[in-house]
């Protein structure tokens, strides 16, 4: 399996790191950290995530309140549409797959 991401789903993993780095030096090590150990158990389970909106299943990532939201792209394929955090509202990704 391999992993493409959305120009928006980076924007929102580089939008965390700066945030936790400001929050406390080196915190948004651990976060990219998080992220890399979420994104490998995607790639080994793609299927064994919750399914929240129609295809778009959600991972989250553990020690930070985000969600990874992918889909299966073709079958080799897995599509980020976003890294959101938890209280921003889960339309964003719709929003993401239309204008894309």
């Amino acid at each position: 399996m391999k992993i493409e991401f959305l120009d928006e789903a980076y924007l929102d993993i580089e939008d965390a790191i700066l945030w936790y780095e400001s929050v406390r030096k080196g915190l948004s090590v651990d976060f990219q950290l998080c992220l890399e150990n979420a994104l490998d158990e995607i790639i080994e389970h793609p299927d064994s995530f919750q399914k929240r909106y129609n295809f778009v299943r959600i991972k989250f990532i553990k020690r930070f309140p985000y969600g990874i939201h992918y889909y299966a792209f073709d079958e080799s394929t897995l599509r980020i549409i976003g890294v959101i955090h938890v209280s921003r509202s889960p339309k964003i990704w719709s929003e993401r797959l239309k204008s894309n």
